[in-house]
């Protein structure tokens, strides 16, 4: 270890590590525009200048190794006065159309000047305009060159990241503008990243340009259920009035930093998929009565389904969802195996229409199927099993977790089996064939809306978090299933979810000691996953 003093604060740091390296490890702020930690280091836009005791000169902080007594000064007069001669340079060709910039509230031009400029300007002369104001370079981007600072991330990480090699810097001297290199387009899985690399306006997303001021944006950690890597991400939702019912709340996704699982960055699949949240929910508790659907309140809704199983004699088949949280899974298994020993048990990953990388993208299109497999030992294809067994030997019901039967096994062939089962009991959060043909339909909370954890196909545990107020009648599944096990007899009390979780790692050797305060930001490694097998930890 090297010992060294930033700003008066004497630390510790690894041999090799650089200033800005060691100033991020400690938790102090230092401008950048070109430094990225996921990208290799350019030390182009020169604004991370730092004063080196007994130097000569100013250094850049991103590509400066520090050595054992070095001694450093971020906020010194020599050093901002360096900060501040780059910044009014990259501002002297700068459009000054922040009130109309999609970017403003998160760009880190305003934040720097505010932070470290202030100077008095000493450019009096046009300035000089680029090729082309805003265009569209595929299909989820825009470019502004004119707003662009030249910094390079943007074509580092098409180079590094990606290695698709769309963009490049053209030109030189004030001239120079980034662009698609001939006969390209921006259309790689990850093309969305681009808006989160760039710090300026230049790259904006197109989704939601003009959508809503990021200071209307609430934020909440998460977790994405696009597949089985589970990307930390933040939901950054509208937080500025009342939602009627059908209404778009979620924004935009954004990617969460976490070294051991997405790094610092998302697939287009997973970023794109928010709409899902709020689209062709399930508002209302509805029951069937005389071949119609009608609503009720909650309480009439799990009477009923509590009443379907208590009256029939015969067996009941469980449709199991990956889609589901280790809660919720747990509290299946509780309620339906082990209380109402139902045999016939499945589930799906949905694996048929998946496409799968070498980078994040997982052909496994589900959040937590290593979770059904640890808590209930299920396979991939057990509901295959279950489906054959009951159109041959068609079971007094079937209990169905958001699952379309519909589209798995066709509409002819649902139709066949709808006619033979008596009785349909679907809880889930999006409306589809399955719940339309359903005896009794319990709309439940999606992933938005619901503390919980999520398994990956490592066996790492990581947590969500609610951002959302379920919409319609919706209640969180944990809940739906207590109000079961309260009216079969199985329960007399309800649990919060992080007591369900405290339960469920004192039942199961994989989450054995976990809890919610040790999953903390990034997640933890059941103990006996793939990733727990090597040792890491």
């Amino acid at each position: 270890m090297i010992n060294i003093t930033i700003d008066g604060k004497q630390i510790q740091v690894a041999e090799g590590t650089t200033i800005i390296q060691a100033i991020d490890q400690n938790g102090m702020d230092l401008p950048r525009y070109c430094y990225h930690p996921g990208l290799s280091i350019a030390g182009n836009c020169r604004i991370c200048q730092v004063e080196i005791e007994k130097a000569p000169k100013t250094v850049i902080a991103c590509n400066t190794k520090v050595t054992e007594g070095m001694v450093i000064y971020t906020r010194s007069p020599k050093a901002k006065e360096s900060q501040q001669v780059v910044l009014e340079y990259l501002l002297a060709n700068h459009p000054l159309d922040c009130p109309v910039c999609d970017q403003s509230g998160e760009c880190k031009l305003q934040d720097y000047y505010m932070d470290y400029g202030l100077y008095s300007p000493k450019f009096d002369d046009p300035k000089v305009k680029k090729t082309k104001k805003a265009f569209p370079i595929g299909p989820t981007i825009m470019l502004d060159q004119e707003r662009c600072i030249l910094c390079s991330r943007c074509v580092r990480f098409c180079d590094e990241i990606t290695r698709t090699h769309e963009l490049g810097i053209f030109n030189r001297g004030n001239r120079a503008e980034v662009d698609l290199g001939p006969g390209k387009v921006l259309d790689n899985p990850y093309s969305g990243n681009l808006a989160d690399v760039c710090p300026v306006g230049a790259l904006t997303d197109r989704d939601f340009r003009f959508k809503l001021r990021v200071w209307y944006l609430g934020s909440q950690e998460s977790v994405c259920p696009g597949c089985a890597r589970g990307c930390n991400t933040y939901i950054h939702y509208e937080r500025s009035r009342p939602y009627p019912l059908k209404t778009q709340r979620v924004m935009r996704l954004k990617p969460r930093e976490n070294p051991a699982v997405n790094q610092w960055w998302m697939c287009d699949g997973g970023r794109y998929a928010y709409p899902s949240i709020d689209k062709e929910r399930n508002l209302f508790v509805r029951i069937r009565k005389s071949g119609v659907l009608l609503q009720t309140d909650w309480q009439g809704g799990l009477d009923a389904a509590a009443k379907l199983i208590c009256e029939t004699k015969g067996s009941w088949g469980l449709l199991i969802s990956a889609q589901l949280t280790n809660e919720e899974l747990y509290l299946s298994k509780r309620l339906f195996v082990d209380f109402l020993k139902w045999k016939s048990v499945g589930f799906r990953s949905r694996l048929d229409f998946g496409v799968e990388d070498d980078f994040l993208i997982k052909k496994d299109k589900n959040p937590n199927a290593f979770g059904v497999k640890a808590l209930l030992g299920l396979d991939e294809t057990s509901i295959d099993s279950v489906l054959q067994d009951a159109e041959q030997r068609p079971p007094e019901g079937l209990f169905v977790f958001a699952h379309d039967l519909d589209k798995i096994l066709g509409t002819q062939r649902f139709k066949q089996l709808r006619s033979k089962i008596k009785n349909i009991i679907f809880v889930g959060p999006q409306e589809n064939a399955t719940a339309l043909a359903s005896d009794v339909l319990l709309p439940s909370a999606c992933y938005a809306e619901i503390d919980g954890t999520f398994t990956n196909f490592e066996g790492r545990v990581q947590r969500i978090r609610k951002a959302l107020e379920p919409t319609g009648s919706a209640r969180p599944l944990v809940e739906i299933l207590q109000g079961l096990e309260m009216r079969l007899g199985e329960r007399q009390t309800m649990q919060a979810t992080e007591e369900v979780f405290a339960e469920l790692a004192k039942q199961n050797a994989f989450f054995s000691g976990l809890n919610y305060d040790l999953l903390g930001h990034s997640g933890r490694l059941g103990n006996n996953g793939p990733a727990a097998a090597k040792g890491k930890k």
